[in-house]
C-alpha cells in the first residue's frame, strides 16, 4: 500500500478488500496515532507518552468496534449500499488518513511539549489548559480533513451526494459522541500536573469529555468560551478542505509516472 492508494477514493476495494491493503491501512492508523500520542503525553512524562501511544490506537479500535453494527445499519438504511464490512473499511480508511496527518505533526507537537513550561512550574496549570486546547484543535482538524475524504469515497458509491452526506453526518454523530466518551474513560491523555502519572484514572466514569474542554477554553478565554468555540470551529472548517486537497494533489503528482 502507498499513500496514493490511501488517499484515492476506491469504492471497488470495499467490496473485495485485499488483506495486504487492510493490513497497510491498519498499520498506518496504529503507527500514526502512536507517534502523535507519544508527543501528547510527553509533556507530563516519558512514561505518560508511552501510555498515550498505546491508548490512542486503542481509542480508535474501541470506537470502530463498538459502533460497527450501528454504522453498518446506517449505511444500508440511508441509501449508500454499504454493508457492515464495507462501512468498517471505509471508516478505517478515514481514521488512517487522520492518523497520517497527526503523525506528520508529531515532530511539531513534540517540540511544543519540549518547550512548554514543565509540569512542576508555577505556570503548569495554564500550560496544561493551552496544551489541551491545542491538541483538541489539531485532532479536530485532522478529523474534518479525513471526513472530507470519506465523503468523497461515499459519493463514489452512493446513488447521489445527498445519501453520501446524510450517511457521513450520521456516522460522525455516532462516532463522535462515542469516541469522545471513550477518550474520557481512557484518560489521562495529557496528564494533569497535580496528579500522578497513571494509565487510567481511578474514577474513569466520572464527568465527561465535553465538560473538560469547555472549562479549559473558558479558563483561557477569560470566561468567553462561547465566542472562542465558534471561532475555533470556523477556523478548522476553513482550513481543512484546502489542506486535504493540497495533500492529495501533492501525493498524486509525486506518484505520477514521468514520460
Amino acid at each position: 500500500m502507498n499513500l496514493r492508494s490511501l488517499l484515492q477514493p476506491d469504492a471497488a476495494w470495499l467490496d473485495d478488500p485485499h488483506p495486504r491493503r487492510i493490513f497497510g491501512v491498519a498499520a498506518v492508523t496504529i503507527l500514526g496515532l502512536a507517534a502523535y500520542g507519544f508527543t501528547v503525553g510527553w509533556w507530563r512524562s516519558p512514561l505518560m507518552g508511552a501510555y498515550v501511544a498505546i491508548k490512542m490506537p486503542l481509542l480508535v479500535a474501541c470506537t470502530l468496534g463498538c459502533n460497527g453494527l450501528l454504522n453498518g445499519l446506517l449505511g444500508l438504511l440511508l441509501g449508500t449500499g454499504l454493508g457492515f464490512r464495507q462501512s468498517l473499511l471505509a471508516l478505517l480508511m478515514s481514521f488512517a488518513l487522520a492518523a497520517l496527518i497527526l503523525g506528520s505533526l508529531a515532530p511539531i507537537t513534540f517540540f511544543l511539549a519540549w518547550n512548554a513550561p514543565p509540569p512542576e512550574s508555577v505556570n503548569a496549570g495554564m500550560a496544561h489548559s493551552a496544551y489541551l486546547v491545542t491538541h483538541t484543535f489539531l485532532i479536530g482538524f485532522a478529523g474534518i480533513a479525513a471526513n472530507v475524504h470519506l465523503h468523497r469515497l461515499l459519493a463514489t458509491r452512493a446513488p447521489n451526494r445527498s445519501s453520501a452526506t446524510i450517511t457521513l453526518l450520521a456516522w460522525l454523530a455516532g462516532n463522535g459522541i462515542l469516541g469522545a466518551q471513550f477518550s474520557w474513560v481512557l484518560r489521562p491523555f495529557f496528564g494533569s500536573p497535580n496528579l500522578n502519572v497513571a494509565f487510567l484514572r481511578p474514577d474513569p466514569m466520572k464527568g465527561n469529555f465535553y465538560e473538560s474542554v469547555w472549562h479549559s477554553i473558558d479558563k483561557l478565554s477569560g470566561g468567553h468560551a462561547n465566542i472562542s468555540i465558534v471561532f475555533l470551529l470556523v477556523i478548522v472548517s476553513v482550513l481543512a478542505i484546502p489542506v486535504i486537497a493540497a495533500l492529495k494533489s501533492a501525493i498524486t503528482a509525486y506518484y505520477k509516472p514521468t514520460s
